[in-house]
């Protein structure tokens, strides 16, 4: 259990599965071909049963963003989410290229070194393009996706060439400002009134890690996951679409290319339900989830 070196805020949460998540997270060292320490890397593990699922969280996020839906898939099947390099609690090393190959080079040692078989990979926001990027370059390792309001073909503004200090800190200290944050918090959801005290703590926690400034702008100034949209037309994996139809982050357009561009793949509408499904509506989430891992 890792709880003893998370910030002590963590003191702070209220809602019973948060608390459950932290008091589930560990850490287990990681070696790498990215140097020759290994990393530190903060995962939670549940479960057991069934193809393993693994759940990679969006961008600025950690594993508290599946605290809702990992129970729930847990009670069925194996069930892994990690904090991605750079994000999270997972150490971040000095010297690191924090970046989307580094990312995908961690995740598979990761894999590699803890769960060693084919998996159910799913992907929100974010963690959907590092999702679509590890199959395609491990396609070993996965055997079904899940997409969920999945970024890839959304192409974020080319800023990182501007990220200079001091424009760098004053971009990360801007983002780290708790109005801004309650602001986007509140955007992720149709029910704003899901974004309490508690979430907002969640998606907090991290923020005071060693390093977290200089990780977030290395990831951007790496142009993040610019360079898929193109490529996505070759998953060959059978995959499954999640969408909000009220997602205000980054709309519902892409929803319609990733079914039409991915050969085998099904969409899924849900209702009356924003950018993060499986917060907001995570009982559905993980039934879909879960019926999607038992289908041929």
């Amino acid at each position: 259990m890792f709880t003893s070196s998370l910030p002590s805020a963590i003191a702070q949460l209220s809602e019973s599965t948060s608390i459950a998540l932290a008091q589930s997270i560990e850490c287990h060292a990681i070696a790498t071909p990215l140097g020759q320490q290994a990393i530190a890397t903060t995962y939670v593990h549940q479960g057991s049963g069934g193809t393993p699922i693994l759940l990679l969280h969006g961008f600025d996020s950690s594993v508290f963003e599946f605290r809702r839906l990992l129970p729930l898939l847990a009670a069925q099947n194996e069930t892994w989410a990690l904090d991605l390099l750079g994000f999270g609690f997972t150490e971040r090393l000095t010297k690191l290229p924090f970046s989307p190959p580094a990312i995908k080079t961690h995740l598979y040692y990761f894999w590699k070194t803890l769960i060693k078989e084919p998996i159910i990979l799913v992907g929100a926001s974010m963690g959907g393009a590092a999702a679509i990027d590890f199959t395609l370059t491990y396609p070993e390792a996965v055997q079904k996706l899940v997409l969920i309001d999945s970024a890839g073909f959304a192409s974020a503004p080319n800023i990182g060439r501007f990220l200079v200090p001091p424009i760098a800190y004053l971009a990360t200290s801007f983002l780290r400002n708790p109005k801004v944050r309650d602001r986007i918090s509140r955007n992720a959801y149709h029910n704003q009134t899901l974004a309490s005290l508690d979430a907002q703590l969640c998606a907090a926690l991290h923020l005071d890690s060693a390093g977290w400034h200089d990780a977030l702008i290395a990831f951007t100034k790496s142009g993040g996951y610019n360079f898929l949209g193109d490529k996505i037309a070759k998953i060959d994996k059978q995959t499954l679409i999640l969408w909000g139809d009220s997602d205000r982050i980054l709309g519902t357009g892409d929803a319609e290319k990733f079914r039409n561009a991915i050969a085998q793949s099904q969409l899924i509408w849900l209702q009356n339900c924003g950018h993060v499904p499986h917060l907001e509506q995570p009982q559905i989430t993980a039934q879909q989830i879960l019926e999607f891992s038992k289908n041929a």
